[in-house]
């Protein structure tokens, strides 16, 4: 397993990729999870088997489908044949991908330009564009000072942390970063985004990221019945809107009012599915009033964090999880006191997740 969170880390050179790793043995050996390295090829959810890409069969009682997030890269004009040559990365799932776009950073000139594009929201982790940009800045201070960063936001604003990542830009990084919102990506070629109003943009190392769904196996089963991008899920189970017995966990489901699709909020998902699993194949009632919380730490260079939290109830009339009023919240500043919380966080959800 990579972590996703923190691995805009090992852009900014102040984490590796093994850092981030951790094996899948422990769920075998301390929790007798039977894993299979397989792929699966086809869902029948009338039958309720899995085939697997080996000639395999799996039959099921209840299914849990975590199947992330697919990048729709025909979104933007000439952004596969741009990904196909090497030209443009997107790293937005940690792996061999981040360590090409950290290398692609080490060899652009000094005075050069990074520039990422961020689709319109939802997308995976909301933050996590501007604390990329922040990383790579951060690095720029250290080996090339006269480089720059323009941020090419789809969006009207930033969309999570917003006045704490414009005052670090403002201070930290001033004349280095360069924030422009309502820039929609709509086309690459070469090193040039093109938007569909504003003028185009090139850069010597470019970090396209179009608009998000939810993953193929997603897709091919039937599940994303949301603007054929997301799936609408029971929040008392996450079972599938379209497909009983099949459970949909993280960023791919339609998310509750305010829910972000964070690392944090898909391992809540996941305990609330599990609950609700046990209950049933018990023949006992499921919670019906689930809380949930969520956590989202930013590193704007390499120890010092801002974060932002939630805590969510289910709704019974509503049907849908809301926040609730006065917790959570956001840092005042940066700190490296919450640089270590957000370290300990990363080592704690590995833990729970894997160990």
């Amino acid at each position: 397993f990579v972590s996703c969170p923190l691995s805009n880390l090992v852009l900014g050179g102040s984490k590796t990729l093994a850092d981030l790793t951790t094996p899948y043995t422990a769920l075998g050996a301390r929790h007798g999870v039977k894993l299979m390295a397989d792929r699966v090829a086809r869902i029948d959810p009338a039958r309720r088997e899995v085939m697997l890409a080996s000639g395999g069969l799996l039959s099921y009682d209840r299914l849990v489908l975590a199947p992330g997030i697919d990048l729709h890269h025909t979104s933007i004009d000439g952004l596969v044949p741009a990904l196909q040559s090497g030209t443009v990365l997107q790293a937005w799932k940690a792996g061999p991908e981040t360590l090409a776009l950290r290398r692609q950073l080490e060899a652009m000139p000094d005075g050069g330009v990074f520039a990422i594009a961020i689709p319109e929201a939802p997308y995976r982790c909301p933050p996590g564009p501007y604390e990329r940009a922040c990383q790579v800045a951060s690095y720029f201070t250290q080996a090339k000072p006269k480089s720059k960063v323009i941020i090419l936001d789809a969006n009207a604003d930033v969309t999570s942390k917003g006045p704490l990542f414009k005052k670090v830009w403002a201070e930290q990084y001033k004349g280095m970063i360069d924030y422009r919102p309502q820039h929609k990506a709509v086309a690459v070629k070469g090193r040039t985004v093109h938007f569909d109003v504003q003028p185009e943009v090139s850069a010597d190392v470019l970090n396209v990221l179009p608009e998000m769904r939810g993953g193929a196996i997603a897709q091919q089963t039937g599940v994303l019945n949301v603007n054929g991008r997301w799936a609408a899920v029971d929040f008392l189970s996450f079972e599938s809107a379209v497909h009983p017995n099949i459970h949909v966990i993280g960023d791919s489901i339609q998310a509750a009012p305010l829910m972000p699709k964070s690392g944090h909020m898909a391992n809540q998902h996941a305990k609330v599915a599990a609950a609700a699993i046990v209950a049933r194949l018990r023949g006992q009632p499921v919670n019906d009033a689930p809380m949930i919380n969520n956590t989202c730490y930013s590193f704007v260079d390499a120890t010092r964090v801002v974060h932002v939290a939630s805590v969510h109830r289910y709704d019974a009339e509503k049907k849908t999880f809301l926040t609730v009023p006065g917790a959570g919240g956001v840092s005042a500043a940066p700190s490296e006191l919450e640089g270590s919380y957000a370290l300990s966080w990363a080592r704690n959800i590995w833990a729970d997740t894997l160990a």
